[in-house]
């Protein structure tokens, strides 16, 4: 909205007739924009955190806490939960006023992000309401958050239609490779929904797992909302070079100039989860809940979809990656062995139950992230 005001309004509509406007045309670089942005997210969560956790605390909203979890952990029964909604108003609002409000990039990964975290409302609200730790049915919350990565996938085909987008994967490491995810012998046949099938299964089994990747990593305090911090980072800078047709030519990737304004986005991404941070960080003052964990984890898929980096996420968000295996190693062996791989999954209590502090492992899985995300962003020359 701003962005209009003071770039279209008056620089383009002013400028010209009076000189002191002219210092308004640095509204139109998205850097600019994105600084912007994130400075605004981070004095919103602050702004907003002490309100929003009197009001939780006046509506006895409280985490339950697992029982068969870490004994250290029961101190915590009683935290307010549902800090997401803070990480979530103070992303929106910043992308609101910030960006172009006609690019339909910014739309998705604002629509996907609500919609996450409606999901995770609705199972935070449950879990309230029925004072235990369980919401929505596992099969519940899966199908939901199903069906709204295929309804993102359905609208990036329609912007592939407009030429807006391109359903070709970028493969880190290999420059010329570049598989399609449209199967064209169906495009001209009767069964040419088949040819969009692999794109829309790709395009669900990112979103949503890079969703609930995020939901497993929140066990510990700061945990989950400081490697959002480092994952979102670098997907700014991964959002800017591939709207950037200069630096994506460079780089040899795919430049799909309609997506540089996500990187405004992404800048409120950072700025709200180091807001969130901290009244999140140990001790924790306010817990994101699911409606929070959902929502990063489904913006930073989304993000990862628009861009092309959809194979690349594995390695920006690679704490989120490591915890969701865990959790899929645990159930394997346990039902195919009868037996446990790590004394507790998610991996981060493996390592609280091995004698660690909570402290310790937030601080050295937030270095993992990092040294992770540096990875990624030098994958762009190791090509």
């Amino acid at each position: 909205m701003l962005y209009h005001i003071l770039y279209e309004f008056l620089y383009q509509g002013f400028g010209k007739y009076i000189s002191a406007l002219k210092v308004l045309n640095v509204f139109g670089y998205i850097t600019f924009r994105t600084a912007l942005a994130s400075l605004t997210a981070l004095t919103t969560s602050m702004a907003l955190g002490p309100w929003l956790i009197r009001k939780l605390h006046d509506f006895q909203i409280g985490q339950h806490i697992r029982e068969d979890g870490p004994k250290s952990h029961q101190t915590k029964a009683g935290t307010p939960t549902m800090g997401g909604v803070l990480i979530v108003v103070s992303i929106l609002v910043p992308t609101l006023l910030w960006t172009d409000l006609r690019n339909p990039f910014m739309w998705l990964a604002v629509i996907s992000t609500l919609a996450y975290g409606a999901v995770g409302f609705a199972d935070d609200y449950l879990k309230i309401r029925n004072r235990r730790n369980r919401g929505l049915s596992g099969r519940q919350k899966i199908s939901l958050q199903i069906l709204v990565s295929l309804l993102v996938g359905a609208f990036l085909l329609y912007l592939m239609h407009r030429h807006l987008y391109s359903a070709k994967l970028t493969v880190p490491f290999f420059k010329s490779l570049a598989p399609d995810l449209i199967v064209d012998r169906f495009l001209s046949t009767r069964l040419f929904i088949f040819a969009y099938l692999p794109f829309l299964a790709f395009v669900s089994l990112v979103i949503v797992g890079a969703s609930n990747a995020v939901n497993l990593t929140d066990g510990l305090d700061g945990l989950a909302i400081g490697c959002t911090v480092i994952a979102s980072a670098a997907l700014t800078a991964l959002t800017y070079i591939t709207g950037h047709r200069e630096l994506s030519r460079y780089l040899e990737i795919q430049n799909l100039p309609s997506v540089g304004e996500v990187t405004i986005f992404c800048g409120s991404m950072v700025g709200a989860s180091l807001g969130f941070l901290w009244y999140n960080a140990y001790p924790a003052e306010v817990f994101m809940g699911d409606v929070g964990s959902l929502a990063l984890g489904g913006a930073i898929g989304t993000v990862a979809v628009i861009i092309k980096q959809e194979l690349l996420l594995v390695f920006v968000g690679g704490v989120f990656v490591i915890e969701a295996f865990s959790v899929m190693i645990q159930v394997i062996s346990f039902k195919m062995r009868g037996k446990r791989v790590f004394l507790m999954a998610p991996i981060h209590h493996h390592f609280e139950l091995l004698g660690w502090k909570e402290s310790k492992v937030i601080i050295r899985f937030w270095i993992v992230a990092l040294i992770f995300a540096l990875f990624s962003l030098s994958t762009l020359k190791l090509r």
